[in-house]
């Protein structure tokens, strides 16, 4: 018996074949938030921050008194990644930790003055890729994929 043999297709760039226009939703939006995650590590680099450090500081900051859970669930890190996260910028004096007055095993989050300083200067480098990123649309065309963003989040979470 012979075998046909194939011949092996060229993996396509980002942007083309099924990288691109015609790709499957899911995997476009997968490929994005990639490119994204390693251009913001990429700005990042210098400062010693990663993405997912640059994410935990932000939500701190923005939603203070954050138990480690609730930032699991807001990041879409695990727990035990969470932890380790705040483990280091805790180590780094950049949050503190203290306890629920309600709830004494609860452990509340906070974004420390050292930690306020650092993620202003990592949102200074984060804000140059997300120019980048918002510079590939016009303004209305940017108004519309944030609300086609924000919409495929809230209504694949309401589906669940």
């Amino acid at each position: 018996m012979s075998r046909k043999t194939r011949a092996i297709a060229p993996i396509p760039r980002p942007g083309e074949g099924k990288r691109g226009p015609d790709g499957y939703l899911g995997y476009l939006v997968r490929q994005a938030h990639v490119a994204v995650r390693a251009a913001m590590d990429k700005a990042l680099a210098e400062l010693e921050v990663t993405s997912p450090q640059f994410v935990v500081l932000t939500m701190v900051s923005a939603y203070p008194g954050l138990s480690g859970a609730d930032l699991a669930r807001l990041t879409f890190l695990t727990p035990q990644t969470i932890n380790l996260i705040v483990g280091n910028l805790v180590k780094a004096g950049a949050v503190e930790k203290s306890a629920d007055p309600a709830h004494g095993r609860i452990l509340r989050l906070q974004v420390t003055d050292e930690g306020e300083v650092l993620l202003k200067r990592c949102k200074a480098r984060v804000q140059e890729v997300e120019e980048r990123i918002a510079g590939l649309v016009g303004r209305e065309e940017e108004k519309v994929v944030r609300r086609w963003l924000a919409a495929v989040g809230a209504k694949l979470v309401a589906d669940r």
